[in-house]
């Protein structure tokens, strides 16, 4: 679809590149693929509109799950705290 240049000293699984286009160049594009190109290749694209305003697109990065922590939260800890006035 577009070229989007690789470079940077970020790590792989948090290097985002970047890349203008106008909307003319994307015109043609499905929406689907405009969209799964920018997941694939963990991007962001700025697409300048006609009347010089801005909309950029960028892929969320996966977050891994919170650590499961053993212990256990006593009877009461909320009255405890906020229960004193």
């Amino acid at each position: 679809m577009w070229v989007i240049p690789a470079g940077g000293s970020e790590p792989e699984e948090t290097k985002m590149t970047h890349q203008t286009l106008t909307l003319d160049q994307l015109k043609g594009q499905p929406l689907e693929k405009v969209l799964q190109e920018v997941a694939d290749r963990k991007s962001i694209v700025t697409v300048l509109l006609p009347d010089g305003r801005e909309v950029v697109i960028e892929s969320k990065p996966l977050l891994k799950p919170l650590p499961k922590l053993e212990g256990r939260v006593p009877e009461g800890w909320k009255d405890a705290i906020y229960g004193r006035g």
